[in-house]
């Protein structure tokens, strides 16, 4: 079964753009406790830049997040994630996603996901709509040693999105290699809308795509990784420039 959308995103490169570089969450099987095929899982993660599709939103400084997920074997989900942020008084310095979803396997290789997520800026000092909603769904492969998903996510038109809205596509490639805890990852993504790196930036092109190229190692339940990060458009430095960011993380 897929792990929920954005508990992969939790432990990537720290952004919304490496979910291929996420390891599987390791999960806590509550039913002795009464609750019958749910589990619960959590994670957190130190980085040196939280990089969304490859903008960074912590200002290209540090940033801790973290979260947790509760799964029902039928597959639906719901879960909370969290990062520092530098977003300056109309955003402050916390984000918070919550979202669920549902995921399912539909064959031994093919995987699917789809759930709504809100994203939530609690400490903005302006009094700003800067909250808004995006729906997501991606398909996943399992080609051997190789993990693919293509998915979609897209936010409709909104207030918070100064009445304008968001598409955004994405493919992810993981490869672990055999017989080691490396993991190779790759990630394309295209926006169409007003999160579009380039129109961020301060250009007039509302489209753009965004990149990475990462590598993983992991041992039990922590995982460092190191990506290198770009994306169209203007180079805003600590914003929207090419970066190097390094991850480590623990999933429980």
């Amino acid at each position: 079964m897929l792990t929920p959308f954005r508990g992969l995103l939790a432990a990537s490169l720290a952004t919304a753009s490496v979910i291929s570089a996420a390891p599987v969450l390791a999960q806590d099987d509550t039913a002795d406790e009464g609750i019958e095929g749910v589990s619960i899982s959590a994670n957190v993660a130190l980085t040196t830049d939280y990089r969304f599709r490859g903008v960074s939103l912590s200002g290209g400084d540090p940033a801790l997040q973290g979260g947790f997920d509760v799964t029902h074997d039928s597959g639906f989900y719901v879960g909370t994630w969290a990062s520092s942020i530098d977003g300056g008084a109309a955003y402050g310095d916390l984000e918070l996603d919550v979202y669920g979803g549902y995921s399912t396997q539909i064959t031994d290789a093919v995987s699917f996901d789809i759930g709504l997520l809100y994203y939530i800026y609690p400490t903005e000092d302006l009094g700003l709509d800067t909250d808004y909603w995006e729906p997501y769904a991606s398909v996943g492969f399992n080609l051997g040693p190789a993990e693919t998903t293509v998915g979609v996510a897209y936010a409709w038109k909104q207030d918070s999105l100064g009445g304008e809205d968001n598409l955004y596509l994405y493919t992810d490639v993981g490869i672990g290699i055999p017989n080691t805890p490396f993991t190779l990852s790759g990630h394309l993504g295209y926006t169409d809308g007003v999160l579009a790196p380039p129109l961020l930036a301060g250009d007039l092109d509302d489209t753009g795509l965004d990149w990475s190229l990462g590598a993983s190692v992991s041992q039990g339940a922590f995982e460092i990784g190191v990506s290198y990060v770009g994306v169209e458009g203007t180079s805003v430095d600590g914003f929207t420039d090419d970066a190097i960011v390094g991850t480590i993380s623990a999933s429980f």
